[in-house]
Parts: C-alpha cells; sequence; structure tokens
C-alpha cells in the first residue's frame, strides 16, 4: 500500500499557515477546525510544520503565553515528508524513528497532502481487517477433499 491510497480515501482539504502570521492565530485555526498540525507555506513553498507538540512547547518556554510570536518561532522547519509513491511501511518507520505525528506528502514541490499516524495505522488495520475478511472466506471454501492432493 502506498502514501496515494491513503490521499485517495482521506481526501484533499488542507489548513496552513504563514511563517510570519502570529502563532495565535494559527492556533485559533487549528482549534477551530480540530486539527493537529498546519502546513507552513511561503511563496508556494514547503517551509515548515506547525504541530501541536511545537506549540505546547513554546508555550512552556514562555511561561504559558504566545503573545505576539511568529509562526516561524515555533514551527519544524525541516519537517519529515514523503512523496505520494512512498509504501507505508516505510512511512511508518520514518514516523516511528523521529517521533512525527504528521508528514507533509510532497510530488516535486507541490503539496499534496498531509497524513497521520493515525491515518497510517487506519489504513494498515483496515488492509489487515480485509485480508483476515478474505483468509476466512478462502478457509470456508475450501474444497472438500483438496488437502490431500498437498502432500
Amino acid at each position: 500500500m502506498k502514501v496515494s491510497d491513503i490521499l485517495r480515501v482521506k481526501g484533499s482539504t488542507l489548513y496552513t499557515a504563514n511563517p510570519d502570521e502570529l502563532l495565535s492565530s494559527a492556533v485559533a485555526l487549528m482549534a477551530e477546525k480540530d486539527i493537529g498540525s498546519l502546513v507552513v507555506m511561503f511563496h508556494g513553498d514547503l517551509v515548515g510544520m506547525l504541530t501541536f507538540r511545537e506549540v505546547i512547547q513554546l508555550v512552556v518556554k514562555n511561561g504559558g503565553a504566545l503573545g505576539s510570536t511568529l509562526v516561524r518561532t515555533a514551527m519544524d522547519d525541516h519537517p519529515l515528508t514523503c512523496t505520494p509513491e512512498t509504501e507505508l511501511d516505510e512511512v511508518r518507520r520514518m514516523m516511528l524513528e523521529r517521533h512525527a505525528r504528521y508528514m507533509p506528502v510532497m510530488n516535486q514541490k507541490m503539496l499534496m497532502g498531509v497524513i497521520s499516524f493515525y491515518d497510517v495505522a487506519k489504513a494498515v488495520v483496515d488492509s489487515q481487517n480485509f485480508e483476515n475478511k478474505m483468509l476466512k472466506a478462502y478457509i470456508r471454501d475450501w474444497p472438500a477433499g483438496d488437502e490431500d492432493k498437498e502432500g
């Protein structure tokens, strides 16, 4: 299974932030849309990721306040990315290695979407459930007497 399979099911709604906007505005958007991340774009290019992890770290550092902090101050400016053709096993490995919960999907320089660890886990569980269903159907429909021909 590839990342493109997840994007096809997930849809293409993307929420972005500008590195020079107030962090408080970005956090308000995340709260309003009930999302855990924003892709930070500047002149059409991916320049970072803002997740609740970066926001919490900055809030703690600032003694509980966002103040007039800009998105660029809090964002991860070297986010982990993948392509639509990346295999899910590779994405899982990458996300686990870097403790990343969100990953922008890039096709060259074009942002195609964002996948979350939840999206990856759901795809794996759905795939395993489908495989189990097929195996159970195969076993149930096993032709009588075929087990003798195997040996």
